[in-house]
């Protein structure tokens, strides 16, 4: 069996932690990281590293366009938006928050799903792998439990997505193949992500996930938030926040 994968790499805890699941599951993991116009380029940096770190071949592509088309949001259009800042976490799945960019995980997982049906097709059409052979999955950090209340991280959604790849793709139509879509994290507790990422040995200390892109995490977005929750219910110490106060960079070194 070729197990065939793409893993959206943002260079945040979770995809991180997803992207070293895939790894160790034995898939021919390429990750995939793109510059759609977000407000800074520190996750970018981060996804750099991470697939440096576990030896992932790595596509960044530009797709900055993109940022023209979903401007309506902080992340795309923060000369309009402010982040939020110090909600409560029982407010965020209330509502969903400025910090969603319109329609970006489809058109994430449409792109991503693109250069993975190449692949497959290549298997099946030029290296003469039987089709029954290839399994093509699309690795995508989405979590419905610990998140800001974006509606495309929850299961429904997916289930609707893998539908659509399957209708409108030749892997599917012609070869009877589904793009699958993967979202080993999506009912996990952020706590639960931490602890799994932990006993992993996943580089976390050189993962980003605040939607600031200052030189340390805000501490107040959402992002930082929910990861700052995540380690203190798991029992660690944030191996970023370790690792920049030991450089010096969190004053006190904390």
């Amino acid at each position: 069996m070729r197990r065939i994968g793409v893993i959206l790499l943002s260079g945040g805890l979770d995809s991180t932690t997803v992207a070293a699941q895939a790894q160790k599951a034995g898939f021919e993991l390429t990750a995939i990281t793109l510059r759609y116009g977000q407000k800074h380029s520190k996750e970018v940096d981060a996804a750099k590293k991470v697939a440096k770190c576990l030896g992932i071949r790595q596509e960044v592509i530009d797709v900055s366009f993109f940022k023209r088309l979903a401007w309506y949001s902080a992340l795309t259009g923060p000369e309009a938006f402010d982040v939020p800042r110090e909600r409560d976490i029982d407010d965020m799945a209330a509502k969903v928050p400025i910090t969603y960019v319109p329609l970006r995980n489809t058109f994430f997982i449409t792109t991503a799903a693109a250069f993975l049906e190449s692949r497959a097709l290549d298997l099946i059409e030029r290296e003469q792998v039987n089709p029954e052979e290839v399994e093509a999955s699309v690795f995508i950090a989405a979590n419905a439990i610990d998140y800001s209340g974006y509606p495309d991280c929850r299961p429904e959604y997916y289930e609707q997505m893998s539908k659509a790849l399957f209708l409108g793709s030749k892997l599917g139509t012609e070869y009877g193949r589904p793009i699958v879509i993967q979202t080993p994290i999506i009912l996990k507790t952020k706590a639960e992500i931490v602890k799994m990422a932990m006993e992993m040995g996943v580089p976390l200390e050189h993962t980003w996930s605040c939607y600031e892109g200052g030189e340390v995490p805000c501490g107040k977005c959402d992002s930082c938030i929910l990861r700052a929750k995540g380690f203190s219910e798991a029992g660690y110490e944030d191996p970023l926040i370790a690792r920049l106060g030991r450089d010096g960079r969190i004053p006190g070194g904390k």
